[in-house]
């Protein structure tokens, strides 16, 4: 399965500084491009992408963020609780920062169909990546699918590498259909969801360390101090 465009996220796979790690580009065939690079103190891949297989209700998706989160629809029944949820689906209603309420549906989909062929596992092993999560994306109470269920208005990549301080985080959106159907996404909604991305990790950063471990997640008990 590839990727439903021909934008490459491969150089995200790169530790150095890259040209766009948080803003708003328009690109040449009226998509929008927003990205965002947020630190998170303390945390790791593992438990970034453990935190996809544990949040199942509103409250859990509030902690997540206290502002925008407004409603979890829940998953089908794809998904694996504390195991997996690669191949399933999330509904869910959230706020954009000053943009109000809308529905959101996203298929979570293999990483590695994201990349090019080997690239992924290749950064993986030499440390340059920690954990991938990759979604197709749609909006609004009737939310265009296609026939096998994939939502077709964009796609999601959040990317991560851990550090000597926790992790870094890289987070793509690309927003827009890729049939080219409906208006083009204006740069106001990719600025709020660049700024929604960044609060809503930041939150999470504050209380994903003390989550996993007191879930005793992948069998983990966590480090004392004393």
């Amino acid at each position: 399965m590839n990727s439903l465009y021909e934008t490459s996220y491969d150089e995200l796979l790169q530790p150095g500084p890259l040209m766009l790690e948080t803003g708003v580009r328009r690109l040449d065939d009226g998509r929008l491009l927003v990205a965002a690079r947020t630190e998170l103190p303390g945390c790791a891949g593992r438990m970034f992408d453990w935190w996809f297989t544990f949040f199942e209700s509103t409250r859990h998706i509030r902690w997540w963020h206290p502002h925008d989160h407004v409603e979890l629809r829940g998953w089908d029944g794809r998904r694996r609780p504390g195991r997996g949820y690669v191949g399933a689906t999330v509904r869910a209603v959230e706020a954009l920062g000053e943009i109000p309420p809308v529905p959101a549906v996203l298929k979570f989909h293999p990483p590695e169909t994201f990349f090019g062929a080997g690239r992924l596992s290749a950064a993986l092993a030499r440390g340059d990546a920690s954990a991938a999560v990759c979604a197709r994306i749609a909006f609004g109470e009737e939310p265009r699918l296609s026939a096998d269920g994939d939502p077709l208005d964009g796609e999601m990549v959040h990317l991560t590498r851990d550090t000597a301080h926790g992790a870094v985080l890289r987070s793509r959106f690309l927003l827009g259909a890729a049939d080219g159907v409906g208006e083009p996404v204006p740069e106001r909604l990719g600025l709020e969801l660049m700024r929604h991305c960044y609060n809503e990790f930041n939150c999470l950063a504050r209380l994903l360390p003390s989550l996993y471990y007191g879930e005793h997640a992948n069998g983990e008990k966590g480090p004392l101090a004393w």
